[in-house]
């Protein structure tokens, strides 16, 4: 059975229309998202039984955020209600040489006031293949991280893969606790590690060996990273497998897309793609995320094609608005075999 679940907070999105800046806005487009919750209707999308964990509101705006979840297919048996409110983000939708811009207001959400033992973690993992968190997380709260390493240690202890995103995000760790600690102990439970390089340094100070690795442009190369997977597998030896997204930003409107997975003794590179017209790129890693377990899940055996898998569905997200990527098997498997033209399906 590949259920899996995953836990964090799902946030109220607000975007100005279209790409109007924020000082243009006088009404805002309303969606749901969060890392953890993007990758659950991705994997429900997929048709994997998937449960999410989080804490709402008891209010209007905590039961909009479970319908939204519903209607996507997703388990919410296992949420929780209580605390005052619902995060929100708002999204300034950059274009061309002007890039996005995100302002949070997530403080004392209900997430974030989440503690240790709220969660019945025996009863959620009850008959569960796969746990997924991310970086984000434990970036909310002291009590926020101490919840998510009580639910890897549980996972851990009933032999449940595990895996993250490492999700750095600046704006976020503003309470004060020890980053790299923190992160240090939580990823040493994982089987599965996704992370770029930024990531990878601003959590545990790792680098690329050598090389001046620069994001800006369509110049990167998948080699300089390996050095980045060995190192951090060095640091987790529990982790498996390694992977890491590979974006080329030429402008807000076009990047370049690919993924690299390292096992400890291969590198494997996607295809890459150009991705140009960019409608949404939010949400485009936990596509991948969501592809990639859903792709390890079902190509047992066939890390490449899982890792194909992921770079494809994730290229598509590109060209959705809202924070989740909602396209199908076949949509994602006609791009891996090569169909990118996007004519009619009639």
């Amino acid at each position: 059975m590949n259920k899996v679940v995953t836990f964090g907070e799902i946030m109220l999105r607000l975007s100005p229309p279209g790409f109007l800046r924020f000082s243009q806005a006088n009404s805002f487009d309303v969606v749901y998202g969060g890392g953890e919750s993007n990758v659950a209707v991705s994997l429900a999308n997929y048709g994997i039984d998937v449960d999410f964990v989080t804490r709402l509101p008891q209010n209007d705006l905590g039961d909009c955020a479970l319908r939204e979840l519903r209607k996507q297919g997703i388990n919410t048996h296992n949420i929780i209600r209580g605390g005052d409110r619902l995060g929100i983000y708002f999204l300034e939708t950059g274009a061309v040489n002007r890039g996005s811009k995100v302002v949070y207001d997530r403080a004392n959400s209900s997430v974030s006031e989440i503690k240790p033992n709220m969660v019945d973690w025996k009863k959620v993992f009850n008959g569960v293949r796969w746990f997924h968190w991310t970086g984000i997380t434990p970036a909310i709260s002291q009590s926020a991280a101490d919840t998510c390493l009580e639910a890897v240690k549980i996972a851990s202890s009933l032999g449940i893969t595990i895996s993250t995103d490492l999700n750095y995000r600046s704006k976020l760790w503003k309470y004060g606790g020890d980053r790299e600690a923190i992160m240090s102990e939580l990823t040493s439970y994982c089987d599965i590690i996704l992370g770029n390089e930024e990531d990878a340094e601003m959590h545990f100070g790792i680098k690329p060996e050598g090389l001046d690795v620069t994001t800006q442009g369509d110049q990167i190369k998948a080699d300089a990273f390996l050095s980045v997977c060995q190192q951090m597998m060095k640091k987790f030896p529990k982790a498996k497998k390694v992977i890491t997204t590979l974006r080329g930003s030429i402008s807000a409107s076009h990047n370049t897309w690919a993924g690299i997975l390292y096992d400890g003794n291969t590198l494997l590179e996607s295809p890459q793609y150009q991705i140009t017209h960019i409608v949404d790129r939010v949400g485009g890693g936990d596509s991948f995320m969501g592809g990639l377990i859903y792709g390890l899940l079902t190509y047992p055996n066939a890390d490449q094609k899982a890792l194909n898998f992921a770079v494809a569905a994730s290229s598509l997200k590109h060209t959705i608005t809202g924070d989740a990527n909602l396209v199908s098997i076949e949509e994602v498997e006609k791009l891996m075999g090569g169909d990118a033209s996007g004519r009619v399906a009639r």
